[in-house]
């Protein structure tokens, strides 16, 4: 039975983790949670799951997830020190690393210097401090496992394959609200415009971002 530490549980990465989970539920254990700060959402997780462990960074809990996890005997932990500590913690296997932007960062690093095995989500953390996190990897025999989307489809192309018997990576793109605009009309695109998305609704950031500059932090 794999125990799986998972930051950022409640986003869409976490959900799809736990969903994993629900799928092989004797092979799959949801030792510790954490959370942003959707405390509701994290009660309903820790009510379900059951994990020793909870952590939520930001804000105050909630009394729904004060009173699940004294039903189910889960530990709550608080704040960055807590995400921290439910990342080195002994008991705990894999860690999955999803927590959006710098707030993964720490967490992850820990994680890392711990020696776990990271499956990571957060593509973000190795944009901001890539060569510290490889090369505390390297120290501390840590594992680093990209798992989501494009970079994850890299990893598996190029993982126990010949570097030599690969000569270049396509990575595709839904396009995005701009795809038949010309370059000549990209100079006035408005915000509007740009976040006027055919297919998905991301929030602001990640849509501006998905529209190809994400396509350079994914390689």
């Amino acid at each position: 039975m794999k125990k799986i530490v998972l930051l950022g549980s409640t986003g869409s990465i976490g959900r799809s983790t736990l969903a994993v989970v629900d799928r092989f539920p004797k092979r799959l254990d949801v030792f510790a949670l954490a959370a942003g700060r959707n405390s509701s959402a994290l009660a309903e997780q820790v009510k379900r799951y059951k994990p020793q462990y909870a952590a939520l960074a930001d804000g105050e809990p909630c009394r729904e997830l004060l009173d699940a996890c004294s039903s189910v005997d889960c530990v709550l932990l608080r704040g960055e020190e807590g995400l921290s500590e439910i990342a080195t913690l002994k008991e705990g296997g894999a860690v999955v690393a999803a927590m959006v932007g710098a707030a993964g960062l720490r967490p992850t690093l820990d994680a890392i210097s711990a020696g776990k095995r990271v499956a990571l989500a957060n593509k973000e953390v190795l944009v901001m401090a890539g060569e510290l996190m490889m090369n505390t990897a390297l120290e501390s025999g840590a594992e680093i496992m990209p798992v989501d989307s494009e970079h994850n489809a890299i990893f598996q192309c190029l993982e126990g394959n010949r570097r030599d018997s690969l000569r270049r990576v396509l990575l595709c793109a839904t396009g995005g609200p701009l795809l038949h605009r010309s370059l000549g009309e990209l100079e006035s695109i408005t915000v509007e415009e740009a976040l006027n998305h055919p297919r998905w609704e991301m929030g602001r950031k990640v849509t501006i971002d998905s529209t190809m500059m994400n396509k350079g932090l994914e390689m």
